[in-house]
């Protein structure tokens, strides 16, 4: 089976065990995930199995959406609460207070990642840097948080709506809030609702996934690779053009009809089968070949 299966990760548990998991239930011969959860959090895992994991780094960047509950007047050495306490301080602050410190970080910003994160300085993880006590300048990243609201508050605690760009970190969020309101602050729980286009809506638990695949229901799930890509325009060629492209041949764009706008495009044969990206290039005057769907 090829294609991306959207899993609801349970709470601890890493990505890519969860990812594994999902690649024994299924018999895949091969797995792997986008957009990396931290063990604690829970929510959408788009998982791609077989032939679909060529094409996981061409899948467009969307905007991801998240439901926190972050605890004040703590700090930790992760940024949230799973880590080593590194602070302890009193909390005098309203729900006002807490609300305009939140939409404070609306909009375009740089964000230190966290130490604790998979970001490489000099080849090597941050994570394994903090793991040896050490911890060193990072770099800001640029992001932008398109909708963020606190609400629901009770014993230092409150909740957080947020929808950011891809490489935001929620736990880096919850600290920056709780440094501005002078109390310092931690994520207690993370939940993800919206990632690649799709919503926990469109996910399934494992223990759904097991009950699916053992009536033979897979199918059911499983989502093209078309229609994960299906951001991208599509080109339909001819049988030839459709051999010639699934064994690595460029395709000249005056053959295809002159394809408009630039970048990927879904490659289609006549009887409308995917074949995979291809990429224009117009000093060539040829359709690239990026990737080409393998069913494994």
């Amino acid at each position: 089976m090829t294609g991306f299966i959207c899993i609801d990760k349970p709470e601890n548990m890493t990505s890519f065990t969860a990812a594994n998991l999902v690649k024994r239930i299924t018999g895949s011969k091969k797995a792997g995930h986008t957009g990396t959860l931290d063990p604690m959090a829970t929510g959408v895992l788009t998982v791609a199995l077989s032939g679909a994991t060529r094409f996981i780094e061409l899948i467009p960047d969307h905007e991801k959406s998240y439901t926190a509950r972050i605890l004040l007047g703590v700090t930790t050495d992760t940024l949230d609460i799973t880590g080593t306490v590194t602070g302890r301080f009193p909390v005098s602050v309203t729900p006002c207070e807490v609300k305009e410190a939140a939409l404070s970080f609306y909009g375009e910003q740089l964000q230190t990642p966290p130490m604790y994160s998979a970001v490489s300085k000099d080849g090597v993880r941050l994570y394994d840097l903090a793991r040896q006590g050490k911890e060193i300048e990072r770099e800001k990243r640029k992001i932008n948080i398109t909708e963020i609201r606190a609400y629901d508050f009770s014993d230092n605690e409150f909740s957080l709506d947020v929808t950011c760009s891809a490489g935001t970190y929620i736990r880096s969020l919850a600290d920056d809030i709780g440094k501005k309101l002078g109390c310092g602050a931690v994520l207690k729980s993370l939940r993800r609702t919206k990632a690649n286009g799709f919503s926990t809506d469109d996910c399934i638990t494992i223990e759904k996934l097991r009950e699916i695949c053992e009536n033979g229901e897979l199918g059911n799930y499983v989502m093209p690779v078309s229609r994960v890509l299906s951001q991208y325009k599509e080109v339909h060629v001819t049988a030839a053009q459709a051999v010639r492209f699934k064994n690595g041949g460029e395709l000249f764009l005056d053959r295809i009809g002159n394809p408009k706008g630039d970048g990927f495009f879904r490659v289609f044969s006549p009887e409308n089968e995917f074949l995979g990206i291809g990429e224009k290039n117009v000093e060539t005057g040829c359709l690239a070949v990026k990737r080409v769907l393998q069913g494994e």
